[in-house]
């Protein structure tokens, strides 16, 4: 449920973003930087305010892959999946990954440790297969040094 203060912090960034032509990306940017994802209550009023059905602002919070709508766990491992990386085992580290984690890809730990994620080109093409843990790129990535990176 909604809680006043929450309310109250939507609202001060709905009215930062009054004006602004095209407000929804960087509104829903900064309603994920405040609560870490974009919380379902959220939505009609983000609605209401733009003038927007709920089915549109819905429709580009699950477009775009960096919106969640759900909190990401404390570290985002993304995995390239794009066809240069699949060619030098983007697919074996997927799996293997998966499988120490205990997770399926888009999935976070019930700890909350660590969220797994696909994400097409990192472009680090020439030296896959990619990853990008915690917002940091590594090149010919492996289980190991993933799981060393993120303390698992």
């Amino acid at each position: 449920m909604l809680d006043d203060p929450a309310a109250a912090r939507l609202a001060e960034i709905l009215a930062a973003h009054e004006g602004l032509e095209g407000p929804l990306l960087p509104i829903l940017h900064a309603v994920q930087a405040e609560w870490g994802h974009i919380p379902d209550w959220t939505v009609p009023a983000i609605a209401r305010a733009l003038n927007l059905g709920r089915a549109e602002v819905h429709g580009v919070v699950s477009f775009y892959h960096d919106f969640r709508d759900a909190p990401a766990g404390r570290h985002v491992v993304r995995l390239c999946a794009a066809e240069a990386c699949q060619a030098q085992g983007g697919r074996a580290l997927a799996a293997a990954l998966c499988d120490r984690l205990g997770l399926g890809m888009g999935e976070t730990a019930a700890d909350g440790s660590v969220t797994l994620e696909p994400v097409y080109c990192l472009g680090l093409c020439a030296a896959g297969p990619a990853a990008l843990v915690d917002g940091q790129p590594l090149a010919r990535a492996t289980p190991d040094a993933i799981l060393e990176t993120v303390r698992c």
